[in-house]
């Protein structure tokens, strides 16, 4: 890219994509991954920790994780509501939040606000339920919102574009949650 006004190249310019791609062909030594993992890949999980300061895990390992009062969740937390939160493991093999009670989240962080209560959850995104605060992880290679593995040299290096989502057979597929924004809180 030229300057068209003093025939130099800026020092804040990105490179062609076409040049990014020949020098990840052509680079010696490891090549950065993508984060197309294999389906449901990374460890996905939620750290719970409770009013008294205990400490668990729960690995999301179905496509649809309810926590709540009822004894038919997978995350039973007394003082919530019957289902107060639903996890999707969607057809994008995202997790998809949908905070049915009161709680806070990094999408819409005022408790009790009106609207659209669904995020992505991305490693580290947190909400609540009752008392009870939840943090969702993900190895970093599988989290679809970390381009090839993670940020190569901080906040403003340039990315070089990484290929298409592949089509994740045997995926369920609810619908609902395809036109989601992801919201870093």
């Amino acid at each position: 890219m030229t300057d068209q006004t003093t025939g130099s190249t800026p020092a804040h310019s990105a490179p062609d994509v076409d040049d990014q791609l020949e020098q990840l062909a052509t680079a010696d030594g490891e090549q950065p991954t993508t984060t197309h993992a294999e389906w449901g890949a990374g460890e996905p999980h939620l750290r719970i920790t409770s009013p008294d300061g205990d400490r668990s895990r729960l690995e999301l390992t179905e496509e649809r994780t309810t926590i709540g009062s009822g004894a038919e969740c997978a995350l039973v937390i007394a003082g919530a509501d019957p289902v107060h939160a639903t996890i999707i493991h969607d057809e994008r093999d995202e997790y998809v939040l949908t905070l049915h009670g009161d709680g806070l989240m990094n999408a819409n962080p005022a408790d009790g606000v009106a609207g659209d209560r669904s995020e992505i959850l991305r490693t580290g995104a947190r909400f609540t339920v009752a008392d009870w605060i939840l943090v969702f992880g993900r190895e970093e290679f599988a989290d679809h919102g970390r381009p090839f593995g993670g940020r190569e040299g901080g906040e403003l290096d340039d990315q070089p574009p990484q290929p298409a989502r592949p089509d994740y057979a045997g995926a369920e597929d609810d619908g609902q949650h395809g036109d989601l924004e992801v919201k870093d809180g």
